[in-house]
């Protein structure tokens, strides 16, 4: 059974006539990575949307392991929190991303909201911080940094709830070659301890370094 598997999804958004998708299929294994290619206005922020429970299809399934995930099922907090827990959503922009008052309480939002132990939090915190060079931003307001240094605070973010599937738009855009070349290194260590990967990127340096599967998406 695929972990995820959108069965003949279709989409659209009310302010366009013409969908994003229509009668969508597609699925992924366990442990697999994905690197999803297409131009402007093919999807792919909408397809992560999906996958991640934001959006929902008007008609056709979303299921995850098995269930399918539905706006009514994720309005039940347990369901909620189970399922979030194993999905890490790096968003393109991370100004949408970031909201709290310092770098260490962003990057602590999530294993609070999961009601991990304070100390265990910590841990995560700081070897996130450690794995981006933040440590000397850890009191910093997230909007008062670069494009380059919010991204790594929100990609710290993702990677501090430890979740089995990381969902990723543009992981290496505004990056600079330094934590360009340690992300690829950590995600290839990532994927090969069994996360599954999906990335939105036209870098091939990502693909090839996952040794991913390409789905290229058009236009309807």
């Amino acid at each position: 059974m695929p972990l995820i598997e959108l069965d003949r999804v279709s989409f659209s958004y009310q302010s366009e006539e013409t969908p994003v998708f229509r009668d969508f299929s597609m699925s992924v294994d366990k442990g697999e990575s994905l690197v999803i290619r297409g131009d402007n206005g093919t999807g792919k922020t909408t397809l992560f949307r999906i996958l991640n429970g934001l959006s929902f299809p008007q008609s056709g399934s979303y299921r995850f392991d098995g269930t399918e995930i539905t706006a009514a099922w994720l309005k039940k907090q347990s369901n909620a929190k189970r399922f979030h827990k194993r999905m890490g959503y790096l968003f393109q922009n991370p100004d949408v991303m970031l909201f709290n008052a310092t770098v260490f309480d962003e990057i602590a939002f999530g294993p609070r909201q999961l009601g991990l132990p304070d100390p265990e939090t910590e841990t995560r915190v700081r070897d996130c911080m450690a794995l981006f060079g933040l440590e000397p931003l850890a009191e910093k307001a997230p909007y008062h940094l670069s494009g380059g240094q919010k991204k790594k605070v929100a990609l710290a973010a993702v990677l501090a709830l430890n979740p089995e599937v990381l969902i990723l738009d543009e992981p290496l855009a505004g990056l600079d070659r330094k934590t360009r070349d340690q992300l690829l290194a950590l995600l290839s260590e990532l994927h090969g301890a069994g996360k599954t990967v999906l990335a939105a990127t036209h870098d091939d340096a990502l693909r090839e370094t996952l040794q991913a599967r390409t789905l290229e998406l058009a236009e309807y």
